[in-house]
Order: structure tokens, then C-alpha cells, then sequence
């Protein structure tokens, strides 16, 4: 099912751009008080989980956060402090690499890679096997959590989930990237990458060579470095087989996806028609929003965040 979204905007924050940016800037943040777990994977590496109430007994939310983003994102930090308020549990799960301490494999962590997703689930299940759960996905975290949604089916353990801002077709979005002043957005997600490359290059041998100086856009770090990295043959491999539009017919359990027509991250294109989702899948469209931004707020400087009063609304209906 495909809706209008009851998002309006803060009439001082027009456009996407200045919704993507407004909440990232260095305003008053909460800071929720958090306690950190590490995961041994089965491959020898290990990724870091972030708690809140862990203690509680109570349903257990995990996130996923975007590209380069971890604890310290403006839109977990956010989450956190609100299901801290809710009384909910919840846990980050940072991808690999970005907890702060480099990860000890060659690989790094990619759009797809929904199989850390599955070790972490195992895991609360067999450590709170009555705990309901639940999930909330942001930008690639979004799409690595609907694809693992359309993978598992039927069988998938959750209650209910939320997925924001997905760049749900990854070459199309390596487009829009590249266009306007959405190219600054990939200039500063890019020098994270590539930062984190130079760092991997100094401790270990790369599987490939690459001049890290010449990846200027996603379709050239995605084609030198993520497809051999992760066993894709290019990076239209890679955006062909991890992009999440193709798993939605195959979500079996309650999942909100809120996305604006004018995200940056993407172009219209990447919009699924209602014949796309499973009757289980509901689409929130709003005109604007910008990219993780839907920010309201009447008055000029003090704005609020609807993700944080719609998400909860939705996991609340649910338990």
C-alpha cells in the first residue's frame, strides 16, 4: 500500500537539502546513556552492538544506521534517547569498521550484506528468546534490513519494521550523486571511505590495486574496491544483486517504509509502485523531507524531528 504521508515540513527549512542538513548541524544533541557489546562473527571478525535499557524487560528494537554513520549519528543518538524514554529496548548495530576501531578482515561492510544482520537476530534470540523485536533501518541500513526482510519471509522473526530514507535501487542513487549540490554529500560520505581504505592499506594486503586517489564518485569506488572486496564481479553486480526494491513483494511482516520525493540521495526512479510491496509493506511518500531529515517546527530555529514521533507510533501499534 502506498500513502501521503502526514509529514509537514518547518516552513523555514525548504527544500531537501536544507531537511537533510538542519539536524546534523551542532545544536543541543541528548546523549543517551548507552553500554557496548561485542559480537564475534563467525568469520573471525566482529562488529559492536550499542545498548540502551538493556537491563528491561521489554521489546528489543535494533537499528541499523547509514553509510559511515554509528553511534554518534544525529538520528540514532535521537532513536535512542526516545526508546530510552519509551521504556523500550534497543541496539545499535554498527556496521563493520565503524564502532570506532577498524575492523580485522580484508572486507569492509556494503549495502547488501544482510549476514551480520542474521548473526546479531540469532544472537537475541537465543539470549532473550521471549523478547518481541522489532527494527529500524536508516539510508543503507534501511536497504540492508528490507533486504533481509524479502530473504527471510515468512520466517522472519521480527514484529514489525521501519525502514527511512532508502536508496532502495543503489545504482540509481549512485546517480543522483553525482548531480547538483547532492555531489557534496558524496564528496564527504567518499572521504570517510576512502580514509578508512588508506587506514586498511597500512595493516593489511588488499586482494586488489587501486589508485584511491582516483575514486571521485560511487560507480568508481563501488566498481575498484566494494565488488572485489565482497566478491561482486562490478558495481553494477553489486547494485544489481543488493538493492532492496526487488525484495519487497517478499516481506511477510509489518514494515513502514517513509521516504520524501525530493531525497538527494535519490531521484524519483527508485520509487516502487504498490504493485512492488507485499501486502504487508505499507510506503509513507511526503513531497519534501530530504534525506533522514523530516524536520517540523513552527517556529523559526526550533525544529523537531517527525521521525521521532512517527516511528515510535508505528513499533507502539505493534506491541
Amino acid at each position: 500500500m502506498i500513502k501521503t504521508s502526514s509529514f509537514k515540513p518547518a516552513w523555514w527549512l525548504p527544500g531537501p537539502h536544507l531537511q537533510t542538513l538542519w539536524p546534523v548541524l551542532p545544536w543541543a544533541k541528548r546523549k543517551p546513556a548507552t553500554t557496548r557489546q561485542r559480537l564475534e562473527l563467525p568469520d573471525g571478525d566482529f562488529i559492536d552492538l550499542e545498548w540502551i535499557n538493556q537491563s528491561l524487560n521489554a521489546p528489543i528494537i535494533v537499528i541499523l544506521h547509514g553509510l559511515e554513520g554509528s553511534a554518534s549519528s544525529h538520528y540514532v543518538r535521537d532513536m535512542l534517547c526516545t526508546l530510552q524514554e519509551l521504556n523500550y529496548r534497543a541496539v545499535l548495530m554498527h556496521f563493520r569498521g565503524c564502532s570506532g576501531e577498524i575492523n580485522r578482515a580484508t572486507r569492509f561492510y556494503h549495502s547488501g550484506d544482510t549476514a551480520d544482520l542474521q548473526c546479531v537476530i540469532a544472537m537475541l534470540l537465543q539470549q532473550y528468546p521471549h523478547a518481541p523485536l522489532g527494527a529500524i533501518g536508516y539510508s543503507l541500513g534501511g536497504n540492508v534490513l528490507l533486504k533481509w526482510l524479502g530473504e527471510t519471509g515468512a520466517n522472519n522473526p521480527l514484529r514489525c519494521a521501519v525502514a527511512t530514507s532508502v536508496p532502495m535501487l543503489l545504482n540509481k542513487s549512485a546517480d543522483r550523486m553525482q548531480y547538483g549540490f547532492s555531489r557534496f554529500y558524496q564528496w564527504y560520505l567518499l572521504r570517510q571511505l576512502k580514509q578508512k581504505l588508506l587506514q586498511k592499506q597500512r595493516n593489511r594486503v588488499l586482494p586488489m590495486e587501486v589508485d584511491i586517489k582516483s575514486l571521485r564518485d560511487f560507480w568508481l569506488f563501488d566498481d575498484k574496491v566494494t565488488a572485489p572486496l565482497h566478491g561482486f564481479k562490478s558495481a553494477e553486480d553489486y547494485y544489481q544483486k543488493a538493492s532492496s526494491r526487488q525484495y519487497l513483494k517478499s516481506i511477510a511482516i509489518p514494515t513502514l517504509i517513509i521516504h520524501a520525493k525530493d531525497d538527494p540521495f535519490s531521484d524519483a526512479s527508485i520509487i516502487p509502485a504498490a504493485s512492488d510491496l507485499s501486502s504487508f509493506v505499507t510506503l509513507e511518500l511526503s513531497t519534501t523531507g530530504g534525506h533522514v531529515g523530516f524536520i517540523a517546527g513552527a517556529i523559526p530555529g526550533f525544529g523537531k524531528s517527525w521521525l521521532l514521533q512517527r516511528i515510535p507510533e508505528f513499533m507502539n501499534a505493534h506491541y
